[in-house]
């Protein structure tokens, strides 16, 4: 073949990827789907290459969507599509959720991140159970993000993928940032960073303690958030928050999501984390989380991070 010919055959095929790459059609992308809980995740695996193998990134995002179905009683949403970015370092991270097709997450992996950061990574988990709540207006999206930032450990803890000495040292550590400052207007009107994630993550810690309350340790959060899911409340649906929370409550039998949120919304209605921590038997001493399993509500503490089946067992 001559030269001209050969020149002219690359020039058409640079053509061709670059409109591909332009239409968002990486050439020789890797794809995969995953069957989990009934739903299909649809995966596009980095094309940089990768410490990770293809089967080390599909395990991580089987055990992420297997965590998530664990809490949930299923996978929040029919269908995903998870697309996963190669990037400079060795973490996980920068994972956004959006509602286009149902439920589409973007996440970067680090070309050097080996199999100990999937097992250690929150991120796929947390961005995955953003999909089992319907979109919030402006001025709620401290319970979006609150869900998802006290749901994440829970869940991770009742499947062993994190200890619950670790769940606890974290909300210990971390709980404080959630709650109100000078000048704080209440949940939906002051948007901090702090009262954004941990002060809607201080939201999901109150209810669940007192459902677990209410019902004699037989319902919790999870059953609110299952009751809204199966409602059809999901990242693809707009809702009014006051709707959600009627879901949530009707479906442990109680009006404690309602209520919590009448007291948070307007006003800074500080927790007493200390007097909290104390009920349910849980102490920090130089960075290490100890447990009183005599403490007046141990068995609420002990009821949030165990999975639904011992949990069911316990009331057997």
């Amino acid at each position: 073949m001559g030269f001209h010919h050969l020149h002219k055959i690359l020039a058409f095929l640079l053509m061709f990827l670059s409109f591909r790459a332009a239409h968002g059609q990486a050439p020789d992308t890797d794809r995969a789907e995953l069957k989990v809980a009934g739903a299909t995740i649809d995966v596009t695996l980095p094309d940089a290459p990768m410490k990770l193998s293809r089967q080390e990134l599909l395990g991580w995002v089987q055990a992420s969507a297997s965590t998530v179905a664990n809490y949930y009683g299923r996978f929040p949403v029919p269908h995903l599509t998870l697309r996963i970015r190669g990037s400079n370092g060795s973490g996980i991270r920068h994972g956004v959720t959006y509602s286009k097709d149902g439920g589409l997450i973007l996440i970067s992996v680090g070309n050097n991140a080996d199999v100990a950061a999937t097992k250690e990574d929150w991120v796929l988990v947390h961005e995955m159970i953003h999909l089992a709540f319907p979109n919030m207006g402006d001025d709620q999206r401290w319970i979006e993000e609150g869900i998802s930032t006290y749901a994440e450990p829970v869940a991770r803890a009742r499947m062993g993928g994190m200890s619950v000495a670790e769940v606890w040292g974290t909300f210990v550590r971390d709980m404080p940032k959630g709650e109100p400052q000078p000048g704080d207007e209440g949940l939906d009107h002051t948007h901090s960073w702090g009262r954004t994630y941990w002060g809607g993550a201080l939201f999901c810690l109150v209810a669940d303690v007192r459902i677990r309350e209410h019902t004699k340790n037989r319902k919790g959060l999870e059953d609110a958030l299952r009751g809204i899911n199966k409602a059809g409340g999901s990242i693809s649906e707009d809702w009014e928050i006051a709707k959600a929370l009627a879901i949530g409550d009707k479906a442990t039998g109680t009006t404690v999501l309602r209520s919590l949120y009448k007291e948070m919304r307007d006003t800074p209605a500080p927790v007493d984390l200390e007097k909290l921590w104390t009920k349910l038997g849980i102490a920090m001493k130089d960075g290490s989380v100890s447990f009183n399993d005599k403490a007046p509500e141990a068995n609420i503490r002990k009821a949030i991070t165990a999975s639904p089946l011992s949990a069911r067992a316990a009331h057997q």
